[in-house]
């Protein structure tokens, strides 16, 4: 092979890494798109101020916008399948970012309960004095086109958030015993929180 078509190969294949590489952020719903689907897990009344988290056109974690009032949103991860989108009161934010950050350094699901649950008993991890609520949107990913932000058939369940509380002291039930029945899990911990599941149609 002459030093002319070691050259044009080592270029085409440098653009075919290029594309390769590129090709996930190019898949990557915008700015808009994914601040309009992950607000619509909110009131409706709530979703214009909600600060929104989502990803950049690399595809990094990162603040889409900025918010007025208390609620806090997060936007579908591309990297996951199907469509799932939160929103929850900004008294939560301390409890959910300490998740993140756990997440980060490759801690598990009890690592980062026990950890949380540490910090919170010791002062160091503020939770809701009052109880704080979460809202979870989720879809099927063939009901989901994230590049025109358009979302349908979707599912909405709620969470209330309320540390420390047990079923005595709320007289919730430990499980659902009939459709979207409220009930209490994680009671007596940090993460004690009313799962509230409606019936699907």
């Amino acid at each position: 092979m002459n030093r002319y078509k070691i050259t044009t190969y080592c270029l085409l294949s440098f653009f075919a890494l290029l594309l390769f590489f590129q090709a996930p952020a190019q898949q990557l719903p915008s700015k808009a798109m994914q601040i309009k689907t992950a607000v619509l897990a909110a009131p409706e009344d709530l979703r214009e101020g909600a600060m929104v988290y989502g990803y950049d056109a690399r595809g990094t974690w990162t603040v889409l916008r900025e918010g007025s009032n208390d609620m806090v949103c997060i936007a579908d991860d591309p990297n996951t399948e199907g469509f799932s989108v939160a929103c929850y009161h900004k008294q939560l934010e301390p409890f959910m970012e300490r998740g993140r950050e756990l997440r980060k350094e490759g801690k598990n699901f009890k690592e980062i309960f026990d950890t949380r649950e540490a910090e919170a008993k010791a002062g160091t991890l503020q939770m809701p004095k009052d109880g704080a609520t979460l809202y979870s949107l989720s879809a099927a990913a063939e009901d989901y086109d994230g590049m025109n932000g358009e979302v349908k058939n979707t599912y909405l369940r709620y969470v209330v958030y309320i540390p420390w509380a047990t079923q005595e002291s709320t007289g919730l039930a430990l499980k659902p015993e009939a459709p979207g029945m409220p009930w209490i899990m994680d009671p007596g911990t940090h993460r004690a929180h009313i799962m509230i599941n409606p019936p699907k149609e």
